[in-house]
């Protein structure tokens, strides 16, 4: 992703972010499609599984994340004062190294049942997408705590929006892999 170093974002800059956004959203598409189709194969399994992870962990780590979410938000409104902007986005990335913390957590507890062969296969899908967010996740709050330091309308833009589109992925994982 291009960090515009210009006060506004162009159009070749916005064009490379949507390209950006719609990229991973159709990678994750792929992955948890392929995760939909192997737990119907294996529903037996998949059900035993799951009864190893924390939805407790990953229901906070969505209000975690949706809060983060809302701040970028609250940025995006302010991206014209480069004061009122800093603060938000600052704890935004706080709250998604705080995601990460609790990810790192649940992790702990479940990569026991990796190797059971039994549950291996859906440990091996839900640790490869997961961690694949949580690179994201990582790289996100990275960049948000640069923009903060360094605010510039476009690229408060181009944060918040890379931000949802991670926080989208995230709320669509969540019912599949916890829930469903």
């Amino acid at each position: 992703m291009a960090i515009v170093v210009q006060g506004n974002a162009g159009e070749d800059d916005r064009l490379l972010l949507w390209v950006l956004v719609w990229s991973e959203l159709i990678a994750f598409g792929i992955l948890l499609v392929s995760f939909l189709v192997v737990s119907s194969v294996n529903a037996q399994a998949f059900e035993l599984a799951r009864l190893h992870l924390s939805p407790g962990l990953a229901a906070a780590n969505t209000m975690v994340l949706l809060s983060s979410g809302y701040l970028a938000a609250v940025a995006l409104r302010r991206r014209q004062d480069v004061v009122r902007v800093r603060r938000p986005l600052a704890i935004a990335a706080v709250l998604g190294l705080v995601f990460v913390a609790i990810k790192c957590i649940e992790y702990t507890g479940e990569i026991r049942f990796a190797a059971d062969a039994t549950l291996s296969t859906f440990f091996e899908l839900y640790f490869i997408i997961t961690g694949f967010h949580l690179l994201h996740v990582i790289f996100g709050s990275l960049l948000l705590a640069l923009v903060a330091w360094r605010p510039m309308p476009g690229n408060v833009v181009l944060i918040a929006t890379l931000w949802h589109a991670i926080d989208l992925v995230w709320l669509v994982m969540f019912p599949i892999l916890y829930l469903a």
